[in-house]
């Protein structure tokens, strides 16, 4: 079996419907879901949503609850 060059690609910059050209984006943690992370992309210049992603990568949390 071949070994894959790459694990995942890594968003550095979308396009924005706000600035009207590709712009550098920051990664913003939305929520914690059981079949991964989910990441929003936000417009370095105005913080317009440009995109969402879904890390199925990202280990489990486990919860402790006491009486």
């Amino acid at each position: 079996m071949r070994q894959s060059q790459f694990e995942e690609f890594e968003t550095t910059s979308l396009y924005c419907p706000n600035c009207r050209r590709a712009v550098p984006v920051r990664k913003k943690l939305l929520l914690v879901l059981p079949e991964g992370d989910e990441y929003e992309y936000l417009c370095a210049y105005c913080s317009s949503s440009v995109g969402t992603k879904i890390d199925k990568n990202a280990p489990s949390i486990e919860l402790i609850f006491k009486p």
